[in-house]
């Protein structure tokens, strides 16, 4: 399910049972516009539903609506409950989930009616503490089957479209079109991948909701083979478990008109993929730090993709040097001091025993900033070597305090450019311990 590189990554398989209502606009309005939040290649917006605003990942890899994480959000009423079991990537057992029916979804400018929406009831699935942000739900193929959905990556936001053929001329003219085939109810496309000195012609799911830039699966092809060059890693969490597998640099991947020199691949152990459904031919998927290389359009009616090259297209593919995967647990109260601006009263001067001019010029608040703690770590990694250990708590990083960063930025520092020291400091079992080691390149 998502993804840490891949911070999260959630796949699973459900076959609707009736016909739902897609999104329509109101009454005078032709486009509606979402600002969106971009965090690690994935797309989150707001939606509404049943009344009370929820934020969502975007996930062109699952089929239906999925709500998780509602322990804040009581007031979310659902209707025609039934309990079922829910299974995806992961290999572990199935969790228990409700299927709701007659849910209504909203945008500012839209609304769709009749939804089926699917609700994880176990608590500890989580993806707001791997984010970094509240998140809420999960919404694949019911946001994006009626109309044209682009995602414009740089300018964070997500713009819904009239899909009409006046919409479509406009797009043609501006941006370039990629054929795609939509089946199972998910977009997939023709790619090439070089590996072992071989052309490989690979069908992938494009996955937005995938941080990665591509997933291959060994076991479904021969030509497939993992490059001597790689190491063993934590991939993501999915409705079944972790996902366990390998991350090896390829010399090439194109779909299309479009060409990508060494780009990162993941390759995820047979077991993590046991559950998932494939269509037949798929031998992977392409993810977010691909498409986000691109202002997008998904036409899923006509099976098409607008796409035109963003200031991303030229970006080297990175990935996490430390071996070390942050979360957010929890929040605690930080004191800080404020400067404060004031006026003296005319005449009235303070002074202390010294003789020394008093001022009031600040004031100590209190704020609730996050904490972090480490979710895992790469065995062998310079992380690991160090003596880090899952479960202590980030106090510091790179001698500044942890809560000032975002869980992005931190994960940013963590791909930064070769032989970089990183210093951390954390608590654990009430003791401040100090760690350093230098980021390396293995790939």
């Amino acid at each position: 399910m998502k993804k840490i590189c891949l911070f999260f990554l959630l796949l699973i398989s459900i076959t609707p049972v009736f016909a739902q209502d897609g999104f329509v606009f109101d009454k005078g309005i032709d486009k509606v516009t979402v600002p969106m939040v971009l965090i690690n290649n994935l797309v989150f917006i707001p939606i509404k539903v049943n009344g009370i605003e929820l934020n969502f990942l975007l996930d062109t890899g699952v089929e239906e609506t999925i709500l998780f994480s509602l322990e804040d959000n009581p007031d979310v009423k659902f209707y025609n409950s039934e309990k079922i079991t829910l299974r995806g990537l992961g290999s572990e057992v199935a969790i228990e989930g409700l299927k709701t029916t007659n849910n209504i979804l909203e945008l500012e400018g839209m609304k769709s009616h009749h939804q089926l929406v699917y609700v994880i009831l176990d608590e500890s699935f989580n993806l707001s503490s791997q984010i970094g942000i509240p998140v809420n739900g999960i919404i694949g193929y019911q946001f994006f089957k009626d109309n044209l959905i682009r995602i414009d990556y740089t300018g964070k936001k997500v713009i819904i479209y009239k899909n009409d053929e006046a919409n479509r001329k406009k797009f043609e003219k501006k941006f370039k079109v990629t054929p795609i085939a939509l089946e199972r109810l998910k977009p997939y496309l023709i790619g090439n991948v070089v590996m072992n000195e071989s052309d490989v012609n690979v069908k992938l799911l494009i996955d937005i909701g995938n941080s990665d830039s591509i997933w291959l699966f060994q076991n479904i092809s021969d030509q497939i083979k993992v490059p001597p060059k790689n190491f063993d890693d934590f991939l993501g969490k999915g409705f079944s478990g972790d996902v366990e597998g390998k991350r090896a640099r390829v010399p090439e991947f194109s779909f299309d008109r479009y060409d990508f020199k060494f780009p990162i691949v993941a390759f995820p152990d047979s077991s993590s993929i046991k559950s998932v459904r494939m269509v037949k031919n798929r031998v992977g998927s392409v993810g977010g730090e691909i498409m986000k290389r691109f202002s997008v359009i998904f036409d899923y009616k006509n099976e098409k993709l607008y796409l035109k090259k963003n200031s991303y297209f030229k970006d080297p593919f990175t990935y996490n040097k430390s071996g070390v995967e942050i979360k957010h647990n929890g929040l605690q109260w930080v004191q800080e001091t404020v400067t404060l601006e004031t006026v003296p009263l005319s005449g009235v001067v303070t002074f202390d025993n010294n003789g020394k001019n008093i001022t009031n010029d600040f004031k100590y608040k209190f704020q609730l900033k996050p904490v972090y703690e480490i979710a895992n770590i790469r065995k062998k990694s310079p992380a690991a070597e160090s003596g880090l250990q899952v479960g202590d708590v980030i106090i510091t990083v790179n001698k500044a305090p942890a809560y000032r960063y975002s869980l992005q930025k931190i994960n940013e520092i963590f791909k930064s450019e070769d032989d970089k020291w990183i210093y951390l400091e954390v608590e654990r079992n009430n003791q401040i311990l100090k760690f350093a080691f230098q980021l390396h390149d293995i790939l």
